[in-house]
């Protein structure tokens, strides 16, 4: 995925907006987007993943990569391999991603504090089965939406936080399982921004083979959070994921 960099005060939002739209269409489409991933494969304990060798005799329009998580019930590293078809169903039927038009209502300035240590919260996980993974939230973000206030936790995504969050559209005019949102820096170390216009359907609405964190309870909405993201769109009768 690609990170934010920190914010800065821009002339024409909508058309950055625009923009953003646009790379995500294309990140999506691309070889090993969301859409291309056909296959997850996790191997038996102890067992390395060789790449090259999982790759050999297929078409020219597969790559393979490698991945690592841990095991639920052990605690041991758990290796797996990852096959992306740039040829993929999902890619050939893809058609958009529809969204809710740009509200400049929708782009909140929150308080983060960080917190020391390396504190992890439990994030249930759409393919555990109600198991839950710890993940790194080095810090609160507070705000104040409709007169209630909220404290988020975002994890630690590779260096930029990702808020994985869930409100009343979900699974009726957005994806069920929640949305994910960059939170993105301001100058000023204690404040963030949470543009909401650019929340995002999660890898797993485009895939089955992805298994995303679901939003924890201090991250539900109690009203619509009508910005950003709502379904992806498929040609000719291909199921979308919900």
């Amino acid at each position: 995925m690609s990170h934010p960099t920190t914010d800065q005060p821009t002339a024409d939002p909508a058309g950055e907006w625009d923009a953003w739209r646009s790379e995500r269409h294309q990140a999506l489409t691309s070889p090993t987007g969301n859409l291309a991933l056909v296959e997850t494969r996790w191997l038996p304990a102890g067992e390395r993943p060789d790449a090259e060798a999982a790759r050999a005799g297929r078409p020219r329009t597969v790559t393979v990569t490698t991945l690592q998580r841990t095991d639920l019930v052990t605690g041991e590293p758990e290796h797996g391999l990852r096959f992306w078809d740039a040829d993929s169903d999902a890619v050939r039927h893809f058609a958009r991603v529809d969204a809710f038009p740009y509200d400049p209502a929708w782009v909140l300035e929150a308080t983060y504090t960080p917190v020391p240590g390396a504190r992890r919260v439990a994030f249930e996980h759409i393919r555990d089965n109600g198991g839950t993974r710890d993940l790194v939230v080095p810090g609160d973000i507070t705000l104040s939406i409709d007169g209630r206030e909220y404290t988020l936790s975002a994890f630690d995504d590779d260096g930029t936080l990702l808020l994985v969050f869930g409100d009343p559209t979900n699974g009726d005019t957005t994806y069920g399982a929640g949305r994910f949102l960059f939170v993105r820096r301001t100058e000023d170390d204690d404040r963030v921004l949470l543009d909401f216009n650019r929340a995002f359907v999660p890898p797993c609405g485009f895939s089955d083979q992805y298994n995303c964190p679901m939003p924890p309870r201090q991250n539900r909405f109690h009203l619509p959070i009508q910005a950003g993201e709502k379904l992806p769109v498929f040609r000719g009768g291909f199921p979308a994921q919900h």
